[in-house]
């Protein structure tokens, strides 16, 4: 990894790690059991344009910030975020939009933010209806914020990614 890729990966690890410490609650969508952070998916998005190594570090230290502000099961959701970010870089690595890649990872991410939470003893109805259907919807509010911030920096020269 190079030194900038490394310097933008730590800055949006630090912001996975801050949003939900500093907006969780404010940003949070909750219907019960669920929960959501609006934004929160951000700053792993973004770090799939700079690389997979990247990407899985922003994700697997995004559980920290929820383990510290809303408790283990969602930081074990925030946890499977590791693998969606890999996921998505290395489809952004190999020429994959970045839509496109979002859209690729959204199945991954609903899928397995569902299935660690049945290690905590939720039914699979919740699991897979509440979880995994509103996380799917939270990627996609987090997905067109990400979208619109990866534009705006690119037209303002702050974007050094390929895609």
């Amino acid at each position: 990894m190079k030194t900038k890729e490394l310097v933008a990966s730590s800055l949006l690890a630090a912001l996975s790690i801050a949003i939900p410490l500093a907006f969780g609650g404010l940003l949070t969508v909750a219907i019960p059991p669920f929960t959501a952070t609006v934004a929160s998916h951000v700053p792993l998005f973004l770090s799939m344009l700079i690389s997979p190594v990247g990407a899985i570090m922003v994700g697997a230290v995004s559980a920290i910030g929820f383990l510290i502000k809303l408790g283990p099961v969602i930081a074990a959701r925030a946890a499977m975020h590791a693998i969606v970010g890999g996921v998505g870089a290395y489809l952004v690595r190999r020429g994959t939009p970045f839509r496109t890649a979002l859209l690729a990872v959204l199945p991954i991410h609903a899928i397995s933010e569902g299935l660690v939470v049945l290690f905590f003893g939720w039914t699979l109805q919740k699991a897979g209806v509440v979880v995994a259907l509103g996380t799917a919807i939270h990627h996609l509010v987090d997905m067109a914020i990400a979208i619109s911030l990866a534009g705006l920096l690119a037209r303002i020269g702050l974007a050094f990614w390929r895609n």
